[in-house]
């Protein structure tokens, strides 16, 4: 049997949205970003980021001014919120599985034995979304250069 590409992962979108929230969460408070240096920094197509960000604006994460002033910032919000919240605003629900999804679901769940494991993974990965906060992310250690706008420091001169 072939092994085909899992269809369980998160869209190019969601990734896109939580690259750019940590890089804007690592810019210094109330410095705004254009979006070809936003694209640049991110690694993010231009045209696919103009729409992650149209979607973490509705989401109020983000505020978009237009102008020589303007740019993209990231509000409180947004400095605030889970990988799992700027997951959902770009994509809505996480739900992996049909089953789980509230107010729907499949008719089979009151004797499904497979409901519980779905159940019980949903659950542990929404505790780990949950759990990893943008603020946390973008002043960690290993950000990259490019999310960090701050400079490395000068490596102690060996003795």
């Amino acid at each position: 049997m072939a092994i085909l590409a899992s269809s369980m992962q998160l869209t190019r979108a969601a990734d896109y949205a939580v690259r750019v929230m940590i890089h804007l969460a690592a810019l210094p408070e109330g410095q705004r970003s254009l979006l070809p240096g936003l694209a640049k920094a991110t690694g993010v197509p231009d045209s696919f980021l103009s729409k992650v960000l149209q979607a973490l604006v509705r989401a109020r994460m983000v505020s978009s001014r237009r102008g020589q002033l303007g740019g993209f910032e990231i509000l409180q919000r947004g400095r605030e919120a889970s990988v799992r919240e700027v997951v959902e605003a770009v994509e809505g629900p996480i739900n992996l599985n049909v089953c789980l999804l509230h107010g729907k679901g499949c008719d089979r769940k009151s004797r499904c034995l497979a409901h519980p494991v779905w159940a019980d993974a949903q659950s542990a990965m929404l505790k780990v979304l949950n759990g990893a906060l943008i603020a946390d992310l973008a002043g960690h250690p290993a950000c990259s250069p490019l999310c960090n706008p701050l400079p490395a420091p000068n490596p102690l001169p060996k003795a």
